[in-house]
């Protein structure tokens, strides 16, 4: 994977030694955005215009999928995750209910306007800031849809930085966001990558796009991530004080005041035993049930969300991660649409 992240770059690096014209490599990227932005509007406008036409929905789960790996510190398999997370949503194992009642089968409920082509649009060049734009406008995309809301399955945690940033400025302001995680993801810049899946949380907390920040299911944190959280006023919630946290934590009520809750669920919030396939394997995690009574209790009006890290390429037990992570959709999924 990480080969195939690096193809883009090296491509345009011989047609920079070739010495071909700029303005002809930038028109040609600037086709392939449009093309693939393109082909994500249509697909939202054409499920908006369903979800509308059937009435009775405030807000809609809309799957995005962004499979981006190269910005992972360690593996890239998640660039792999989105079409195994939908294959495992609908791979007919489980029925299509959710936990609280909603029914998948019904567009009202669950719609999907397919993947941004994130390899397509690096095999031409486009560096990570252009990339990041092109992810933040696909989500405003869905959004311009009423009442399509965000479900964005990952691909690296790098890919919550743009994601939020849309959703508050589409919005109009700041959100509140729930953040499970093994890690909290706040280096200033991890590697020397301002992109790094490890800084995420500084880039959106710099851009004022989130009032609160809790992060729940830390135990592999840095002198510089607690020093970080400190700075940006995080709310870190560590596994080793968890069962003192647990009354706090599955009585959550967030979002009063700003313009509404953000989620982002990294698979490896969740104890390796319960999903193996990460690719930071991280012993002492929260359970899965613990996880959906924190998600099942919470208390707002959820905008937008993610599910991330999922690693397929570390998912050897007969897909047991996969239908982790479509569980975690599925029951998001039901938080959002209402």
């Amino acid at each position: 994977m990480y080969n195939m992240g690096r193809k883009g770059i090296h491509y345009l690096q011989k047609l920079n030694a070739a010495n071909v014209p700029a303005a002809l490599i930038e028109n040609g990227q600037n086709r392939v955005i449009d093309a693939s932005l393109t082909l994500i509007r249509e697909r939202a406008k054409l499920k908006g215009e369903l979800v509308r036409a059937l009435g009775g929905a405030k807000a809609s789960s809309s799957l995005l999928g962004v499979p981006l790996g190269h910005n992972s510190s360690f593996l890239q398999g998640p660039a792999f995750a989105p079409p195994r997370i939908r294959e495992a949503i609908w791979c007919g194992s489980t029925n299509a209910t959710t936990e609280v009642g909603k029914e998948l089968n019904d567009p009202r409920v669950l719609t999907d306007v397919g993947d941004v082509p994130v390899q397509e649009i690096r095999d031409c060049g486009v560096d990570d800031d252009r990339l990041m734009n092109i992810i933040s406008e696909s989500v405003k995309i869905v959004m311009e849809e009423d009442p399509l809301r965000p479900l964005v399955l990952g691909g690296d945690h790098s890919i919550s930085f743009p994601v939020v940033r849309a959703v508050s400025e589409k919005l109009g302001g700041p959100v509140d966001i729930l953040h499970l995680d093994a890690h909290p993801d706040i280096y200033h810049a991890f590697e020397g990558n301002k992109y790094s899946h490890a800084s995420s949380f500084a880039r959106i907390m710099e851009g004022g796009y989130a009032r609160r920040l809790l992060q729940v299911g830390i135990r592999s944190i840095t002198s510089e991530g607690r020093e970080q959280g400190k700075r940006f006023g995080v709310e870190q919630y560590e596994m080793r004080t968890f069962s003192r946290d647990r009354q706090v934590l599955e009585n959550l009520k967030l979002g009063d005041g700003v313009k509404g809750v953000y989620i982002s669920l990294d698979v490896d919030c969740l104890d390796p035993a319960f999903a193996p396939g990460v690719s930071h394997i991280e012993p002492g995690g929260l359970s899965f049930r613990d996880v959906l009574n924190i998600l099942h209790n919470l208390q707002a009006d959820v905008v937008g969300a993610d599910v991330v890290e999922f690693n397929p390429q570390r998912d050897t037990v007969d897909g047991m991660t996969a239908m982790v992570a479509a569980k975690l959709v599925r029951e998001l999924t039901a938080m959002i649409s209402k």
